[in-house]
């Protein structure tokens, strides 16, 4: 098993030039700086904190069975297990009763990703990138400035370390600091922010009985909650209201998170369980879409797109955006070859797979309720076993908007609910 506690590789094991110079290693950082170092170049992990078990707090800690394969090519899904990683099993609350998705009589198991908190995820697999030849992870290291040369190509960057500045040169300079991302700042790289008129809050409880280790989510259109088991007993309770209810959270947090969630439908007994954390979240989580690349620049995870955490994609796509990036450019980092090409290569890829499912998170993070394409498909499948795994590819992010809206399915689905339309 890899781990949880990765050594700090001291600025004299290299001189300070890399192939590649990552600011950020969480999930998206540690995923490229890992696939590229296999891939030959040599890599500048940089952590602004300087504890190597830092983490991210606010988190659904849901990785999407999207992630299952790049989890697979890193290499560590036998040290997700062993820390206790469970195998995420969804089932969905509408208004026409639960979507349980099962797989066909005989078939294999529905794709799965894991539920696994981010203060076991984030040192796993800082440590895997830690322990990988090629990689240096340099922790308590931000970046205060891009650095050229002198054709204005980027070459590089100035970090802030607790010995005071540095440079640290790079060909290629990638951002992976979250959505208020440093680097996309210093390259003007520019985006598009959507409002999101919900909020969030979520506490931890131990010992909550659930339906084995499914994950439950409640669309009450357009309030939603989720109750989503992790490792070691912990169930991650959240709800996720309609910003009209927030001058009641606010008043008095306790009372009407508690509140909310005792009257959910068929709801977690949260009273039968121990909560073992205060209750914490936002009431503030714009979305954000920048382009992914410039000249000598790429970002990844939420400094090219930040999501809405109602969906729990952010974990998944960190991990693919870290893919992809790798894919795209590790060749020519390690033969000197042409980056621009390579840069375009992963934009190309990250708008393919993503720009899709971004637009409608962003709509529908206007607090709408459901639009007629999503009362279709969510009523048919809560009443037809095929139409439910057709829901669970498409929740999954194994299958984007235009498959998932598909004329055949959307015949199906029409069909499902005429059939039932007296039940």
């Amino acid at each position: 098993m890899t781990s949880s506690h990765p050594t700090q590789h001291r600025a004299s094991a290299r001189p300070a030039r890399y192939d590649a110079v990552i600011s950020g290693a969480s999930l998206a950082g540690c995923t490229a700086a890992t696939l590229l170092a296999r891939a030959g170049a040599r890599v500048a992990l940089l952590e602004r904190h300087h504890s190597p078990t830092a983490h991210k707090v606010l988190c659904t800690h849901y990785l999407q069975p999207c992630s299952y394969r790049v989890l697979d090519r890193l290499g560590v899904i036998p040290a997700l297990r062993e820390a206790g990683a469970v195998a995420n099993e969804a089932h969905w609350y509408t208004r026409w009763g639960w979507i349980r998705p099962q797989p066909k009589p005989g078939a294999d198991p529905l794709p799965h990703g894991f539920n696994l908190r981010r203060s076991t995820l984030d040192p796993l697999l800082r440590a895997h990138a830690a322990e990988t030849d090629g990689v240096d992870l340099l922790t308590g290291h931000s970046v205060t400035e891009l650095l050229r040369d002198g054709d204005g190509r980027v070459d590089g960057v100035r970090a802030r370390t607790s010995d005071g500045e540095r440079e640290i040169r790079g060909r290629l300079v990638v951002g992976a600091d979250g959505k208020d991302s440093t680097v996309a700042k210093l390259a003007h790289l520019r985006g598009k922010t959507h409002r999101n008129n919900r909020f969030s809050y979520f506490a931890y409880f131990r010992g909550l009985k659930s339906d084995g280790d499914v994950t439950r989510g409640w669309f009450l259109d357009p309030d939603v909650a989720y109750a989503m088991p992790n490792d070691e007993g912990i169930t991650v309770v959240a709800v996720i209201p309609d910003k009209k209810q927030l001058p009641a959270f606010r008043d008095d947090l306790e009372a009407s998170y508690l509140d909310f969630v005792r009257r959910l439908p068929d709801a977690p007994d949260i009273d039968a369980a121990e909560r073992v954390s205060k209750i914490t979240g936002t009431t503030n989580y714009p979305l954000t879409t920048r382009t992914p690349t410039a000249p000598g620049i790429a970002l990844i995870g939420d400094a090219a797109l930040t999501s809405d955490p109602l969906w729990g994609v952010g974990c998944g796509w960190a991990l693919e955006s870290g893919q992809w990036l790798a894919t795209a450019v590790g060749p020519a980092l390690a033969a000197d070859g042409d980056l621009g090409r390579a840069l375009d290569d992963y934009r190309r890829r990250h708008r393919r797979g993503l720009r899709g499912h971004q637009h409608l998170v962003t709509d529908y993070a206007t607090a709408r309720g459901f639009n007629p394409f999503e009362r279709l498909m969510f009523s048919a499948a809560a009443k037809d076993a095929h139409m439910a795994r057709h829901m669970h590819l498409f929740a999954s992010r194994l299958i984007g908007p235009l498959r998932f809206l598909n004329p055949l399915a959307l015949a199906r689905a029409t069909a499902v609910n005429l059939r039932h339309r007296g039940a």
